[in-house]
Protein backbone atom coordinates (compact mmCIF):
# COMPACT_ATOMS: atom_id res chain seq x y z
CA UNK A 1 0.00 0.00 0.00
CA UNK A 2 0.66 3.65 -0.65
CA UNK A 3 2.20 4.10 3.35
CA UNK A 4 4.17 1.49 2.87
CA UNK A 5 6.41 3.71 0.83
CA UNK A 6 7.07 7.21 2.74
CA UNK A 7 10.40 6.48 4.12
CA UNK A 8 11.96 4.92 0.90
CA UNK A 9 10.29 7.50 -1.24
CA UNK A 10 9.12 10.30 1.24
CA UNK A 11 8.78 12.99 -1.56
CA UNK A 12 6.97 11.26 -4.27
CA UNK A 13 4.60 9.64 -1.67
CA UNK A 14 3.95 13.38 -0.28
CA UNK A 15 3.18 14.87 -3.34
CA UNK A 16 0.56 12.19 -4.39
CA UNK A 17 -0.64 11.39 -0.91
CA UNK A 18 -1.39 15.11 -0.81
CA UNK A 19 -3.44 15.57 -4.30
CA UNK A 20 -5.52 12.51 -3.74
CA UNK A 21 -6.39 14.05 -0.31
CA UNK A 22 -7.29 17.25 -1.84
CA UNK A 23 -8.73 15.46 -5.09
CA UNK A 24 -6.03 16.92 -7.02
CA UNK A 25 -5.13 14.13 -9.06
CA UNK A 26 -3.13 15.74 -12.43
CA UNK A 27 -4.76 14.09 -15.65
CA UNK A 28 -0.93 12.61 -16.23
CA UNK A 29 1.74 11.36 -14.33
CA UNK A 30 5.23 10.34 -16.20
CA UNK A 31 7.43 8.68 -13.58
CA UNK A 32 11.25 8.19 -14.24
CA UNK A 33 12.15 5.05 -12.38
CA UNK A 34 16.22 5.33 -12.12
CA UNK A 35 17.56 2.46 -10.29
CA UNK A 36 14.35 2.16 -7.84
CA UNK A 37 13.51 -1.82 -7.90
CA UNK A 38 10.31 -1.08 -6.49
CA UNK A 39 9.16 1.57 -9.08
CA UNK A 40 6.26 -0.93 -10.52
CA UNK A 41 5.03 -1.76 -6.79
CA UNK A 42 4.96 1.81 -5.99
CA UNK A 43 2.76 2.88 -9.31
CA UNK A 44 0.50 -0.08 -8.05
CA UNK A 45 -0.09 0.81 -4.50
CA UNK A 46 -1.05 4.85 -6.09
CA UNK A 47 -3.09 3.34 -8.53
CA UNK A 48 -4.80 1.06 -5.26
CA UNK A 49 -5.49 4.61 -3.53
CA UNK A 50 -6.71 6.24 -6.55
CA UNK A 51 -8.98 3.71 -7.50
CA UNK A 52 -10.67 2.57 -3.80
CA UNK A 53 -13.28 4.48 -3.22
CA UNK A 54 -11.86 4.82 0.30
CA UNK A 55 -8.91 6.20 -1.09
CA UNK A 56 -7.10 2.94 0.92
CA UNK A 57 -3.43 3.67 1.87
CA UNK A 58 -2.74 1.38 4.69
CA UNK A 59 -4.05 -2.49 4.03
CA UNK A 60 -7.50 -3.50 3.93
CA UNK A 61 -8.64 -7.31 3.77
CA UNK A 62 -12.04 -6.77 3.10
CA UNK A 63 -11.44 -3.23 0.38
CA UNK A 64 -12.62 -5.35 -2.98
CA UNK A 65 -11.25 -2.78 -4.98
CA UNK A 66 -7.83 -2.77 -3.56
CA UNK A 67 -7.67 -6.70 -4.04
CA UNK A 68 -9.04 -6.66 -7.80
CA UNK A 69 -5.78 -3.69 -8.32
CA UNK A 70 -3.57 -6.47 -6.70
CA UNK A 71 -4.32 -9.32 -8.56
CA UNK A 72 -4.50 -7.51 -12.06
CA UNK A 73 -8.48 -8.12 -12.59
CA UNK A 74 -9.77 -4.70 -12.05
CA UNK A 75 -11.12 -3.79 -15.23
CA UNK A 76 -10.97 -0.24 -15.49
CA UNK A 77 -6.65 -0.44 -15.67
CA UNK A 78 -5.26 -0.82 -19.12
CA UNK A 79 -1.42 -1.48 -19.20
CA UNK A 80 0.46 -0.90 -22.41
CA UNK A 81 4.22 -2.33 -22.84
CA UNK A 82 6.21 -2.03 -25.69
CA UNK A 83 5.78 -4.46 -28.69
CA UNK A 84 9.28 -5.20 -29.64
CA UNK A 85 11.29 -1.88 -29.51
CA UNK A 86 8.24 0.10 -29.72
CA UNK A 87 4.74 1.13 -28.39
CA UNK A 88 2.35 0.63 -31.32
CA UNK A 89 0.04 3.10 -32.50
CA UNK A 90 -2.78 0.55 -32.54
CA UNK A 91 -2.84 0.03 -29.38
CA UNK A 92 -2.92 3.51 -27.92
CA UNK A 93 -6.02 3.72 -30.21
CA UNK A 94 -7.40 0.81 -28.97
CA UNK A 95 -7.11 1.72 -25.83
CA UNK A 96 -8.88 5.37 -26.60
CA UNK A 97 -11.81 3.59 -28.32
CA UNK A 98 -12.35 1.38 -24.94
CA UNK A 99 -12.08 4.20 -22.53
CA UNK A 100 -14.71 6.03 -24.17
CA UNK A 101 -17.05 3.51 -22.66
CA UNK A 102 -18.66 3.88 -19.33
CA UNK A 103 -16.74 2.40 -16.83
CA UNK A 104 -18.02 -1.08 -15.97
CA UNK A 105 -16.53 -0.78 -12.07
CA UNK A 106 -16.29 2.61 -10.34
CA UNK A 107 -15.97 5.92 -11.54
CA UNK A 108 -12.27 6.28 -12.38
CA UNK A 109 -10.27 4.63 -15.64
CA UNK A 110 -6.45 4.25 -14.88
CA UNK A 111 -4.12 3.44 -17.99
CA UNK A 112 -0.41 2.79 -18.09
CA UNK A 113 2.35 2.90 -20.81
CA UNK A 114 5.66 1.37 -19.39
CA UNK A 115 8.84 2.06 -21.35
CA UNK A 116 7.43 5.38 -22.16
CA UNK A 117 10.49 6.43 -23.96
CA UNK A 118 9.66 3.98 -27.19
CA UNK A 119 6.72 6.07 -28.23
CA UNK A 120 8.14 7.07 -31.43
CA UNK A 121 6.81 10.32 -33.21
CA UNK A 122 3.81 8.67 -35.06
CA UNK A 123 2.49 6.60 -31.80
CA UNK A 124 2.93 9.93 -29.62
CA UNK A 125 1.06 12.34 -31.92
CA UNK A 126 -1.66 9.21 -31.33
CA UNK A 127 -1.92 10.31 -27.80
CA UNK A 128 -1.03 13.46 -27.37
CA UNK A 129 -4.60 15.39 -27.35
CA UNK A 130 -6.15 11.88 -25.24
CA UNK A 131 -3.22 12.57 -22.67
CA UNK A 132 -3.33 16.40 -22.38
CA UNK A 133 -7.32 16.75 -22.75
CA UNK A 134 -8.66 13.61 -21.19
CA UNK A 135 -12.50 12.67 -19.95
CA UNK A 136 -13.08 13.15 -16.97
CA UNK A 137 -11.80 10.73 -14.01
CA UNK A 138 -9.14 9.09 -16.52
CA UNK A 139 -5.26 9.21 -15.25
CA UNK A 140 -2.54 8.41 -17.43
CA UNK A 141 0.59 7.10 -15.75
CA UNK A 142 3.59 6.34 -17.91
CA UNK A 143 6.83 4.90 -16.63
CA UNK A 144 10.35 5.54 -18.02
CA UNK A 145 13.90 4.76 -16.78
CA UNK A 146 15.52 7.78 -18.35
CA UNK A 147 13.29 10.93 -18.18
CA UNK A 148 14.99 12.24 -21.27
CA UNK A 149 14.54 9.70 -23.40
CA UNK A 150 11.00 10.17 -23.44
CA UNK A 151 9.72 12.78 -26.64
CA UNK A 152 9.00 16.61 -25.19
CA UNK A 153 5.45 16.89 -26.76
CA UNK A 154 4.80 13.66 -24.17
CA UNK A 155 6.93 15.47 -21.26
CA UNK A 156 5.46 18.37 -21.02
CA UNK A 157 2.00 17.43 -20.97
CA UNK A 158 2.94 14.96 -17.21
CA UNK A 159 3.61 15.91 -14.01
CA UNK A 160 7.20 14.60 -13.22
CA UNK A 161 7.65 12.22 -10.46
CA UNK A 162 11.57 11.06 -10.29
CA UNK A 163 12.20 8.07 -7.69
CA UNK A 164 14.76 8.40 -5.73
CA UNK A 165 17.92 6.14 -6.02
CA UNK A 166 17.73 3.15 -3.58
CA UNK A 167 20.76 1.49 -3.09
CA UNK A 168 20.38 -1.72 -5.20
CA UNK A 169 21.29 -5.41 -2.36
CA UNK A 170 21.63 -8.72 -4.00
CA UNK A 171 21.64 -11.94 -2.35
CA UNK A 172 25.34 -12.72 -1.10
CA UNK A 173 25.06 -15.83 -3.57
CA UNK A 174 24.32 -13.63 -6.55
CA UNK A 175 26.76 -13.58 -9.31
CA UNK A 176 27.29 -11.16 -11.93
CA UNK A 177 25.08 -12.46 -14.64
CA UNK A 178 22.45 -12.84 -11.49
CA UNK A 179 22.48 -9.59 -10.76
CA UNK A 180 22.43 -8.00 -14.15
CA UNK A 181 19.18 -10.47 -15.24
CA UNK A 182 17.41 -8.86 -11.72
CA UNK A 183 18.20 -5.38 -13.33
CA UNK A 184 17.95 -5.75 -17.37
CA UNK A 185 16.00 -8.92 -17.88
CA UNK A 186 13.28 -9.81 -15.23
CA UNK A 187 10.86 -10.29 -17.27
CA UNK A 188 12.95 -12.43 -19.77
CA UNK A 189 12.34 -16.22 -19.42
CA UNK A 190 15.38 -17.20 -21.74
CA UNK A 191 18.95 -16.81 -20.66
CA UNK A 192 20.66 -14.07 -21.34
CA UNK A 193 24.15 -15.00 -19.86
CA UNK A 194 26.06 -15.01 -23.11
CA UNK A 195 24.68 -12.30 -23.75
CA UNK A 196 25.76 -10.39 -20.57
CA UNK A 197 29.27 -11.73 -20.39
CA UNK A 198 30.19 -11.04 -24.52
CA UNK A 199 28.76 -7.32 -23.44
CA UNK A 200 31.28 -7.26 -20.59
CA UNK A 201 34.39 -8.87 -22.94
CA UNK A 202 33.15 -6.58 -25.44
CA UNK A 203 34.35 -3.27 -23.18
CA UNK A 204 37.62 -5.62 -21.74
CA UNK A 205 38.40 -6.19 -25.67
CA UNK A 206 38.16 -2.70 -26.34
CA UNK A 207 40.13 -1.13 -23.48
CA UNK A 208 43.31 -3.35 -24.37
CA UNK A 209 42.91 -3.06 -28.44
CA UNK A 210 41.50 0.34 -28.74
CA UNK A 211 40.29 1.11 -32.24
CA UNK A 212 41.25 -2.16 -33.33
CA UNK A 213 38.38 -3.46 -31.93
CA UNK A 214 36.29 -2.82 -35.23
CA UNK A 215 38.12 -5.53 -37.16
CA UNK A 216 36.65 -8.13 -35.23
CA UNK A 217 32.90 -6.12 -34.19
CA UNK A 218 31.40 -9.28 -35.60
CA UNK A 219 33.10 -12.07 -33.67
CA UNK A 220 32.67 -9.60 -30.34
CA UNK A 221 29.23 -8.22 -30.65
CA UNK A 222 27.47 -8.58 -33.83
CA UNK A 223 27.07 -12.42 -33.28
CA UNK A 224 25.54 -12.39 -30.25
CA UNK A 225 23.35 -8.67 -30.10
CA UNK A 226 21.25 -9.36 -33.23
CA UNK A 227 19.29 -6.83 -32.62
CA UNK A 228 18.05 -3.51 -31.37
CA UNK A 229 16.92 -4.87 -28.14
CA UNK A 230 19.83 -6.51 -27.62
CA UNK A 231 22.28 -3.45 -28.52
CA UNK A 232 19.87 -1.81 -25.94
CA UNK A 233 20.19 -4.24 -22.57
CA UNK A 234 23.98 -4.61 -24.03
CA UNK A 235 24.79 -0.66 -23.75
CA UNK A 236 23.09 -0.63 -20.56
CA UNK A 237 24.99 -3.19 -19.29
CA UNK A 238 28.49 -1.57 -20.63
CA UNK A 239 27.22 1.38 -18.84
CA UNK A 240 26.42 -0.09 -15.86
CA UNK A 241 30.61 -1.83 -16.33
CA UNK A 242 31.76 1.87 -16.33
CA UNK A 243 30.14 3.16 -13.21
CA UNK A 244 31.99 0.26 -11.71
CA UNK A 245 34.84 1.03 -13.02
CA UNK A 246 34.31 4.59 -11.80
CA UNK A 247 34.08 3.31 -8.56
CA UNK A 248 37.22 0.80 -8.65
CA UNK A 249 39.42 4.02 -9.41
CA UNK A 250 37.33 6.27 -6.22
CA UNK A 251 38.08 2.92 -4.52
CA UNK A 252 34.45 3.03 -3.72
CA UNK A 253 32.60 -0.33 -3.28
CA UNK A 254 31.70 -2.37 -6.55
CA UNK A 255 28.32 -2.63 -6.41
CA UNK A 256 27.80 -4.89 -9.73
CA UNK A 257 30.41 -6.62 -11.03
CA UNK A 258 32.24 -7.84 -8.09
CA UNK A 259 33.53 -10.75 -10.18
CA UNK A 260 35.11 -8.73 -12.36
CA UNK A 261 37.39 -6.99 -9.68
CA UNK A 262 41.03 -7.56 -11.04
CA UNK A 263 39.87 -6.25 -14.18
CA UNK A 264 37.77 -3.43 -13.27
CA UNK A 265 41.02 -2.02 -11.69
CA UNK A 266 43.05 -2.76 -14.00
CA UNK A 267 41.03 -0.99 -16.66
CA UNK A 268 40.68 1.90 -13.96
CA UNK A 269 44.56 2.39 -13.56
CA UNK A 270 44.72 2.70 -17.44
CA UNK A 271 42.07 5.76 -17.32
CA UNK A 272 41.51 9.47 -15.40
CA UNK A 273 38.53 9.66 -14.11
CA UNK A 274 37.70 12.35 -16.54
CA UNK A 275 38.24 9.40 -19.17
CA UNK A 276 36.09 7.15 -17.23
CA UNK A 277 33.08 9.76 -17.26
CA UNK A 278 33.65 10.42 -20.75
CA UNK A 279 33.23 7.07 -21.59
CA UNK A 280 29.89 7.10 -19.97
CA UNK A 281 28.07 9.94 -21.86
CA UNK A 282 29.23 8.85 -24.83
CA UNK A 283 27.67 5.29 -24.29
CA UNK A 284 24.75 6.75 -22.69
CA UNK A 285 24.12 9.37 -25.94
CA UNK A 286 24.56 6.76 -28.42
CA UNK A 287 22.09 4.24 -26.30
CA UNK A 288 19.73 7.05 -27.18
CA UNK A 289 19.89 6.46 -31.29
CA UNK A 290 19.87 2.71 -31.01
CA UNK A 291 16.30 2.97 -31.69
CA UNK A 292 16.47 5.36 -34.31
CA UNK A 293 19.58 3.50 -36.28
CA UNK A 294 18.16 0.80 -39.41
CA UNK A 295 22.23 0.06 -39.10
CA UNK A 296 23.64 -1.20 -35.75
CA UNK A 297 27.12 -2.48 -37.59
CA UNK A 298 28.02 1.58 -38.56
CA UNK A 299 26.38 2.18 -34.94
CA UNK A 300 28.58 -0.03 -33.43
CA UNK A 301 31.65 1.42 -35.22
CA UNK A 302 31.02 5.22 -34.17
CA UNK A 303 31.24 4.04 -30.46
CA UNK A 304 34.26 2.70 -31.13
CA UNK A 305 35.29 5.77 -32.93
CA UNK A 306 33.91 7.94 -30.47
CA UNK A 307 35.25 6.06 -27.25
CA UNK A 308 38.94 6.82 -29.03
CA UNK A 309 38.30 10.76 -29.33
CA UNK A 310 37.47 10.72 -26.02
CA UNK A 311 40.85 9.28 -24.09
Amino acid sequence: MLDDYQKEQPIIYRILKNAIIKDECSHAYLFETGNYSKSSEFIKAFVKALICPNHHMTASSDCRYCHLVETDNFPEIKVINPDGFWIKKDALIALQEEFNKKPIMGDRKVYIINGADKLNKQSANSILKFIEEPDNNITALLVTDNLYSVMPTIRSRCQILSFQNVKQTFPEQFQTTDKITSLLYRDSEADNTEKINKAIEFVNYYEKNHLNTILYMNKLWHDYQKNKEDCDKAFEIMILYYKDILSAKLNRKISIFTDEVEQLNKIANQNTIENICTKINIIMELKQNIKYNANLNLLMDKLVIKLEGGI
